[in-house]
């Protein structure tokens, strides 16, 4: 997979995720834990490849980062198939997936 060298990529391993991803947020006393569904949604949505990696490496490696993935509540198709593909994810895992086809269900009902 294509982010499977983070723990030994020498380009990326000072990176830090962009503070322009959380613009709105005050980062002095910003709780990156608490936050972690939303800052892995900004990366995925706006991020570099550095983002990528620094992110994986803050919350823990790539599993924990997958499991975050799993949370986020709404993604583009298009980053569906982003994550899936670059995480080895299934979409049927995914909130954002299983929510867009509840709301599809509801809608066709």
């Amino acid at each position: 997979m294509f982010f499977d060298d983070w723990q030994t990529n020498e380009k990326y391993k000072d990176a830090q995720i962009s503070t322009s991803l959380l613009w709105e947020y005050d980062l002095s006393d910003f709780d990156w834990n608490d936050m972690s569904v939303l800052v892995v949604q900004r990366v995925i949505e706006r991020g570099w490849p550095e983002d990528f990696y620094a992110a994986i490496r803050k919350y823990g490696g790539m599993e924990n980062m997958r499991q975050i993935i799993k949370k986020i509540p709404v993604l583009s198709p298009r980053d569906i198939n982003f994550v899936c593909t670059f995480f080895n994810l299934k979409k049927e895992n995914l909130k954002c997936y299983t929510r867009i086809q509840s709301r599809e269900k509801l809608l066709n009902s």
